[in-house]
């Protein structure tokens, strides 16, 4: 394993997220001949990360370089998931710049917790490297606003893991809604329903050895390391996640807005609390969010302790037209006539293949992704602003044509974050 950079480096590189500045020198792209798979570096393996190494070690065109991880533990699982007859093994590092300063990488794969997707994302970009981020795209909506930047200003391919825009099935069921086959389609509904336990009170203690608790805050303001947050909690801290709306809403957020075909909303409305356990959750186990565009609306419905969900499914889009209903799970949709009566189930693998192969055909093409990072902001926004109308507590009014809230200086406060000294993300 490589040695970890050390402290001082580690801050006045992560100060900036130009190339000039970070001390990372840009490389200009590769130039790939027909046979040749493009190299990737994965920054956190110890879940969806290893499903990642997975998927793309499975697609001919796509080796993993390297397998990157703060959990030592963690990594092994990485490697293994690399493994391969055909394929040489990963190197390791637990610091994700070690891949970012080598040139024969072409691209990062960003699967840490929510708080590292955009400056991770930025700072590859800035280094020349193509990104495929995990959803939710960023962790507040400035960060959002400053990955869009950095594709478009180092010209690079930035990918976020909505998978579904890639599945044939949905693109076809998407297809429909768009077509008119419901007919005029003005309301979708968007829920997920799961039965998380309590996450408890947590207490300090020391860093686990096989932690780097340092890198695993990154970005973040400095917190004393507790016993309940690593490795899956920190969802429902406010401080390193997004809450039930970022970890599943945005799934069928996105086919949401996609189907409409709505950008930003117009008013926010967001209700429900904590109601089921007392513990250190902050994030609602409850929460219903309407997203009024003007002429459309969204509702989503999120139930953490509660399983039991919408059109006999835990997880799901619906979208209501004058002359039929279209409901998908996200793997297969069911048309309903103007009568509610059935009218045909598609079905259809629930693989991430297509998304990933989709993402490697446009590095190498220089195409924009099926999930491109503009997309991916503008999804995961509606979950940014569904959170902040729940923290303050009302209504949040954004101006159409930007998503940028208005006439509220405290929510609007809540649309960017405070970084540890020294990480700012910047373009």
């Amino acid at each position: 394993m490589q040695t970890p950079v050390p402290r001082r480096t580690f801050l006045r590189q992560a100060t900036l997220a130009s190339a000039a500045c970070a001390g990372i020198q840009f490389l200009a792209p590769r130039v790939f001949g027909a046979n040749n798979r493009l190299r990737l570096g994965v920054m956190g393996v110890n879940g969806r990360g290893s499903d990642l190494v997975g998927g793309f070690t499975r697609l001919a065109d796509a080796e993993i370089a390297y397998v990157c991880d703060v959990d030592e533990r963690a990594i092994a699982k990485g490697v293994k998931a690399a493994g391969g007859a055909d394929r040489p093994a990963p190197k390791t590092t637990r610091d994700f710049r070690h891949i970012l300063e080598d040139r024969d990488v072409d691209a990062l794969v960003v699967a840490a917790p929510d708080h590292w997707h955009g400056p991770a994302t930025i700072l590859a970009c800035a280094a020349g490297k193509h990104v495929y981020v995990e959803k939710p795209a960023c962790h507040n909506p400035h960060e959002g606003e400053l990955m869009i930047a950095a594709a478009r200003k180092f010209n690079r391919v930035v990918q976020v893991g909505t998978q579904r825009r890639s599945a044939p099935q949905i693109v076809e069921a998407i297809e429909k809604v768009r077509g008119g086959t419901i007919g005029r389609v003005l309301f979708a509904r968007a829920w997920y329903t799961a039965t998380r336990g309590s996450i408890g009170h947590g207490k300090p203690a020391p860093v686990p050895a096989w932690l780097d608790w340092e890198l695993w805050q990154g970005p973040a303001p400095e917190r004393p390391f507790r016993d309940n947050v690593v490795h899956y909690n920190w969802h429902w801290f406010w401080h390193w996640g997004t809450g039930e709306l970022g970890n599943n809403g945005i799934h069928a957020l996105d086919l949401c807005r996609w189907g409409l075909g709505v950008q930003f909303p117009r008013r926010i409305t967001s209700g429900g609390g904590r109601y089921y356990f007392d513990d250190d959750q902050e994030t609602p186990d409850t929460n219903v969010v309407t997203f009024d565009f003007g002429d459309k609306a969204i509702s989503w419905e999120g139930r953490s302790c509660q399983r039991h969900g919408f059109e006999d499914s835990s997880f799901g889009a619906a979208f209501y037209g004058d002359q039929g209903t279209l409901v998908t799970d996200g793997s297969k949709y069911t048309l309903f006539d103007a009568q509610d009566k059935p009218a045909g189930t598609i079905t259809g693998s629930g693989s991430d293949a297509p998304h990933l192969q989709n993402f490697l055909d446009c590095v190498r093409s220089g195409a924009r992704p099926n999930a491109d990072i503009e997309h991916g902001h503008k999804s995961t926004l509606l979950c940014h602003l569904g959170n902040i109308a729940w923290r303050v507590g009302r209504t949040v009014n954004c101006d159409p044509q930007t998503g940028h809230i208005v006439g509220d200086k405290g929510a609007a406060k809540l649309w960017q974050r405070e970084y540890r000294k020294g990480w700012k993300p910047s373009v």
